[in-house]
C-alpha cells in the first residue's frame, strides 16, 4: 500500500503540482483547501482507519493559517504526523513560529520536485 500524504493549501494549482510529483512518485494524496479543512480531512481518515505518513501544509490560508492547523493537529491522535510547511514565507520569525507550532521542516515555494520528493522520503521512510 502506498503511503498517504495529506496537503493542506489554499492555492488549487500548488495542490496539483504537488500531488504530481507525489503521485509521479508513488505516493497517494489527499488534499484540503485550508487548516479547517485539513482537520475534517484527518478525522475522516482516522474514521476510515487510515493513518497518511504526513502532512504538507502552507502558512498562508483562509478560515485557519497554517501555524493554527499545526498547533490543532498537535492536540489530535495525529500528533506525532511529521508535518512540513511549504510555504512563500522566508522569515526566521514565521519558521520559529512554525516550529515552536509543531512544524517537522519548512520548504520555500517555488519548490522543486526533487527536493520535496527528498524531504518527503525522509520524513516517511521509517513509516510502513
Amino acid at each position: 500500500m502506498s503511503k498517504l500524504i495529506v496537503i493542506v493549501d489554499d492555492s488549487a494549482t500548488l495542490r496539483m503540482s504537488v500531488e504530481m510529483t507525489l503521485k509521479g512518485a508513488g505516493y497517494e494524496v489527499a488534499q484540503a483547501q485550508n487548516g479547517r479543512e485539513g482537520l475534517d480531512l484527518l478525522q475522516r481518515l482516522a474514521a476510515a482507519n487510515r493513518q497518511p505518513a504526513m502532512i504538507i501544509s502552507d502558512v498562508n490560508m483562509p478560515v485557519m493559517d497554517g501555524i493554527t492547523f499545526i498547533k490543532e493537529v498537535k492536540q489530535t491522535p495525529f500528533r506525532y504526523l511529521p508535518i512540513l510547511v511549504l510555504t512563500t514565507e522566508r522569515e526566521d520569525s514565521k519558521k520559529l513560529e512554525g516550529k515552536r507550532a509543531g512544524a517537522s521542516g519548512w520548504l520555500v515555494k517555488p519548490f522543486k520536485p526533487e527536493t520535496l520528493l527528498a524531504v518527503v522520503h525522509k520524513f516517511t521512510r521509517t513509516i510502513s
